[in-house]
């Protein structure tokens, strides 16, 4: 026990030297948890609580146009500046960058005209067919519809077109809706369709009802922080290859091995130190990343990380995600012939497996080629460990299985790692 506790005091006195390897270890991953989970979280208020700003250019001056615009407005997702476009949509660039908007919409003049046009021919062909009137449709085929044309701020992602099209098309639906109803109406009693028609519509509408899927049952509120916490923690973690990795090449370079192979004590006590050390390296990164989400991001105003209940799955969870980074760093020192491969290669295998392991893409936006490689990634089980217990509110048997092929990753290394070891003649 004695050589055990001077190794470990050893290895401590090594780790505080190396300031670079504690920069890596604590700063890096803290200003990326930070920097992360606010510009996500920035984006998730940008679609859920700001509006987007968006110019209408209306050149119409029809009824169409205007409970088109209303539409737009009930959307609730924009605030609408309007200006004159006298032009027509080529004025609408311009607008846009004056206001500073990222949306600009243009309605042609013909808007309410074509509308009214579909709609009496849709009337005609539904009258027809029901047997009420026997006048000849005016034509077999629909007029060519007057185009509302969208256009978008180019720093604008693919996933925000997307809402914004299904906001514009279903505002065009309703002001087709309701032109359809005063046709209809207005054949059968020669009057417009009454308002408390329409309210009835639409308070009679089907509903959506969204919920967040959870093992037990429990709500679940997913939020950046509940997802960057935990995904930056196990990048920290194996991060810790820059300072262990590279001690282990400088021992070996140095001759400390050799030295230690002479003395009265097994080697296999400096190994079980170096992992002890950084194993405690490694929940320190957690506790100290964790207490950010908790106490600091409130003050910043971003979300806070909610801990899960179990924590004795939290500190399993930890405790295996830490010992796979030390096993990964031990494996890349050993075998690391200089301390600049090790530095090198650990820091840039590090990348590429939280890169395929789901910490910098998530996994489901992975195409199907990479579903299969994401397996042999040891972040990506630390990870869906993690989001087990934040996200999902998994069982503790649950978190035990998904640990299951971490062990497996485990158990490899250090097999590989001893094996090493003993082709270099080190053990």
């Amino acid at each position: 026990m004695g050589k055990l506790l001077a190794t470990l005091k050893k290895d401590l006195l090594l780790l505080t030297r190396d300031k670079v390897g504690l920069l890596f270890m604590f700063g890096m991953p803290i200003v990326l948890a930070v920097l992360i989970t606010a510009v996500q979280n920035s984006t998730f208020d940008l679609v859920n609580n700001n509006k987007v700003s968006l110019v209408l250019c209306n050149a119409d001056t029809g009824a169409c146009s205007r409970l088109f615009r209303d539409q737009i407005e009930k959307a609730g997702i924009f605030d609408i500046t309007e200006k004159e476009c006298q032009k027509g949509a080529i004025k609408l660039n311009d607008l846009m960058e004056q206001e500073d908007a990222l949306v600009g919409i243009f309605i042609p003049s013909n808007f309410t005209e074509k509308i009214r046009a579909s709609s009496i021919l849709v009337t005609e062909q539904i009258l027809h067919d029901l047997g009420i009137s026997g006048d000849r449709l005016q034509t077999k085929q629909l007029m060519a519809p007057s185009l509302v044309t969208i256009y978008y701020n180019p720093v604008m992602q693919e996933s925000f077109r997307y809402s914004i099209r299904g906001a514009v098309n279903g505002a065009i639906q309703l002001t087709e809706n309701k032109q359809l109803l005063n046709n209809l109406y207005a054949n059968f009693n020669e009057k417009a369709s009454p308002d408390s028609l329409e309210n009835m519509i639409r308070e009679g509408q089907t509903g959506v009802k969204e919920i967040t899927v959870s093992q037990n049952g429990m709500a679940v509120i997913p939020n950046a922080t509940q997802h960057n916490i935990p995904a930056w923690t196990v990048f920290a973690m194996f991060f810790v290859v820059i300072s262990l990795g590279g001690g282990i090449v400088r021992e070996k370079t140095n001759g400390s091995f050799l030295r230690l192979r002479t003395l009265p004590t097994s080697f296999l006590v400096s190994l079980l130190s170096k992992q002890i050390t950084y194993l405690v390296v490694t929940i320190s990164q957690t506790i100290i990343i964790f207490m950010i989400g908790v106490f600091l991001f409130p003050a910043m105003h971003l979300p806070k990380l909610v801990l899960p209940e179990s924590t004795g799955a939290l500190f399993l969870i930890t405790f295996f995600s830490g010992w796979c980074a030390v096993s990964y760093a031990m494996c890349v020192g050993v075998f690391a012939r200089t301390e600049e491969q090790s530095n090198g290669f650990g820091a840039i295998t590090v990348v590429i497996l939280a890169a395929i392991g789901g910490i910098l893409v998530p996994s489901f936006a992975m195409p199907n080629s990479f579903r299969t490689i994401l397996n042999f990634s040891p972040l990506h089980w630390c990870l869906e460990s993690y989001y087990g217990l934040f996200l999902r509110h998994a069982s503790f048997g649950t978190i035990i299985m998904s640990l299951m092929p971490l062990l497996g990753i485990i158990l490899f290394l250090q097999l590989l790692t001893f094996f090493g070891l003993r082709q270099k003649r080190l053990i």
